[in-house]
């Protein structure tokens, strides 16, 4: 439950140009397609996929981190951690059972086998991309559940793109393809107030005390 007062409050600590920013960024925002990021090792590549996710308006992503422990380095992620929600699990079961649970058809991102090209994917609803390793790529629990694979064609000698590149590449494609089908991919309007109260939270310098002072506590 959004408490609108307060929203209305805290919205009086930042600039009238931010909260205006904030309610534009907002309308092109979409849980429609989400990312999976399994057990990726270098931290600069799960960065640089939140960031994408920032870019090309993807709200949350799900970061697998079984093997090596958080893998997010603020600074190569330019800030994008603020404003794209995290969702975190020491399994891929887990994760996977979760976004099922939500609806999300999973996804496979593979160079291998025979699956979808991205330039003949075709949305059969809300989406979970899954993106895998550097170097062994998705799990198999992630290839024998997926509902579909989807791999970027290439002419080259070599078979693969850097994990951060290829959600770049899919995530420009596929968001730029889901605005112009009628699928109803905006975020809600109870969506969109819990991240603007979560935004601008995470704007207001000293929080807390501004929170104690409409509290009462301070």
């Amino acid at each position: 439950m959004i408490d609108y007062e307060l929203l209305e409050y805290l919205e009086g600590f930042i600039t009238p140009q931010r909260k205006a920013r904030f309610l534009k960024i907002l309308e092109d925002r979409t849980n429609y397609i989400t990312v999976a990021i399994e057990d990726v090792y270098q931290m600069h590549n799960t960065s640089a996929v939140i960031r994408s996710c920032d870019v090309f308006g993807i709200q949350q992503a799900h970061l697998i981190e079984g093997k090596f422990g958080k893998r997010l380095d603020k600074h190569i992620a330019m800030g994008a951690q603020q404003w794209v929600d995290l969702n975190r699990y020491n399994s891929t079961t887990d994760c996977i059972e979760t976004l099922r649970n939500k609806g999300y058809n999973i996804v496979a991102t593979t160079p291998h086998g025979e699956n979808a090209s991205l330039s003949n994917f075709k949305f059969e609803g809300k989406t979970a991309l899954f993106f895998g390793t550097e170097k062994e790529g998705l799990s198999k629990e992630v290839l024998d559940q997926a509902d579909a694979l989807l791999k970027i064609p290439m002419v080259g000698f070599t078979e693969s793109l850097n994990i951060s590149v290829s959600a770049a590449i899919i995530l420009h494609t596929l968001s730029g393809q889901m605005r112009k089908e009628n699928v109803d991919w905006k975020l809600s309007e109870k969506e969109k107030l819990e991240i603007r109260m979560d935004w601008t939270k995470k704007s207001v310098r000293s929080l807390e005390d501004v929170l104690g002072r409409y509290y009462g506590t301070k």
